[in-house]
C-alpha cells in the first residue's frame, strides 16, 4: 500500500466548499490512527501539488497546517474563497465541522476502496 497516494486520492475527492480532519482522510485510506501522517504527506508535499492540503483540518476544526503555507493566513483565505467560515478562537481560527465539515458516505468508502484496489496502492 502506498499510503501518500491514497491521502492524495481521497483528499482530491474533498468538495469544494468543505473541510476534513486529519482522522477522517487516515480512516478512508485504511489507517485510522495514521492522522498524524496525513499531516506529514501534506505538509511535506508527499500527496502531490493537486492536494487540496488547505481543506484539511484538525479534530477540533482548526487550521492547524498554517506553517505548510506561504502565509499563515493563507489557508483561512482559500477556505474563505470557497465559502467555509473560519472563526477565531483561543485554539486559533476554526471552521464549523458541523455545517462546513465533509460528509464522506459508506459509499464514498466504498468507492474509494475499489479506487485503491484498481490503482494498487
Amino acid at each position: 500500500m502506498d499510503f501518500y497516494k491514497r491521502v492524495a486520492l481521497v483528499c482530491r475527492e474533498i468538495p469544494s466548499g468543505k473541510a476534513a480532519t486529519y482522522g477522517q482522510i487516515a480512516l478512508l485510506c485504511g489507517k485510522p490512527k495514521h492522522a498524524r501522517q496525513v499531516g506529514y504527506a501534506l505538509g511535506h508535499g508527499r500527496a502531490g501539488e493537486d492536494a487540496p492540503a488547505y481543506r484539511v483540518v484538525n479534530a477540533k476544526g482548526i487550521l492547524s497546517g498554517a506553517a505548510a503555507f506561504a502565509t499563515p493566513d493563507l489557508q483561512k483565505q482559500m477556505l474563505e474563497k470557497e465559502g467555509v467560515h473560519a472563526e477565531w478562537t483561543e485554539e486559533g481560527w476554526r471552521v464549523d465541522l458541523k455545517r462546513d465539515g465533509w460528509k464522506n458516505t459508506l459509499d464514498d468508502a466504498l468507492r474509494l476502496r475499489g479506487e485503491f484496489e484498481k490503482e494498487n496502492i
